[in-house]
Parts: C-alpha cells; sequence; structure tokens
C-alpha cells in the first residue's frame, strides 16, 4: 500500500535512506551520505504533503518525494516541456532487503499515474551519474536523459536530469 507519509514514519523513513546510503558505498557509488537526504528535507516533505511510503505488512519498506517545487539547480536545465505544471521525483528509496523485486516500481507508476490523473505536464527527476542500475532504471521506463547539474554537497560527479513528458 501507498499512502502519504505521517510524521511518526520519519524515523523508519531515514533507516531506508540510511540503508540505501550504505548500501551504495559499499558498491562505490557516494551519491548519498549521512547529511543527505535528511530529517529536515522529509519534515517538510511531510509537511507540504509531498511524502509518500510504500507499505508492506505494515512495514515501510519505500519512499518517494512527488513535488511541484524546482530545486534552485534545476532552472537554467533545457527541459523538454515548458516549466509549468510538471511535477518533480525526489528521495526515492527501497530498503535494499526488498530490492529487485518491483517496489521502485511500484513507487513510480504511483507517480506517474498520479502526475496523468492531474493533468501535469512531464515528470522531472535527476539520477547520480555514477549509479547506472538507475539511470537504466528511468531510461527503460521512457524518460530521457538531458542535461548535468551538480550538488557539490552531495558529490564532485554530476547528477543527470531526466523528464518524461506526458
Amino acid at each position: 500500500m501507498i499512502r502519504k507519509a505521517l510524521d511518526k514514519d520519519i524515523e523508519a523513513i531515514l533507516s531506508i535512506t540510511q540503508s540505501c546510503a550504505k548500501q551504495l558505498i559499499e558498491l562505490g557509488i557516494f551519491q548519498w551520505s549521512e547529511a543527505y537526504p535528511d530529517k529536515l528535507s522529509f519534515e517538510k516533505d511531510i509537511e507540504r504533503g509531498e511524502l509518500y511510503v510504500l507499505e508492506l505488512d505494515y512495514k515501510i519498506i519505500g519512499c518517494v518525494t512527488i513535488t511541484t517545487l524546482v530545486d534552485e539547480a534545476y532552472k537554467p536545465v533545457k527541459w523538454l516541456t515548458r516549466n509549468d505544471n510538471n511535477i518533480y521525483i525526489h528521495r526515492l528509496a527501497v530498503l535494499p532487503e526488498f530490492q529487485r523485486r518491483g517496489y521502485a516500481r511500484k513507487l513510480m507508476d504511483f507517480a506517474e499515474d498520479r502526475a496523468r490523473t492531474e493533468k501535469k505536464r512531464s515528470i522531472r527527476l535527476d539520477t547520480f551519474s555514477q549509479n547506472l542500475r538507475n539511470q537504466r532504471f528511468y531510461e527503460q521506463r521512457g524518460y530521457k536523459r538531458l542535461e548535468k547539474v551538480y550538488f557539490p554537497n552531495q558529490s564532485e560527479h554530476p547528477f543527470y536530469c531526466y523528464e518524461l513528458p506526458l
């Protein structure tokens, strides 16, 4: 079941993202760290009603932020569609022991269905240039790779922007 996250879910969500960060670091992918994603980001997501969790047998195993807020780093990007009526995906994560079972697909299906229902123009996101698995995941879903953006507090390597026109 996918539902809006509640304040009481924060610790479970942080546990998921910290487990993912640890797994990525073990694979030599320095996309997330102890500093990001952080509690404050998730608290703001919940406050805006934009953070969703995936529950399996009453256990939170995944999360995703679906927002209309545009990150500063995205503003100079030449997107495929106009810069209005779009959604942005952030902080998609599934507990490592539940990965490769289709749960990330379920979260993205949810986001994409919602965007279509709300008649959004497109879905936009970024993924780390060193994370080839994520790049394949989005490209197989029809997302087009666009420009690079940098988040210096996260990595010296770029992040690739992706967009799926609807």
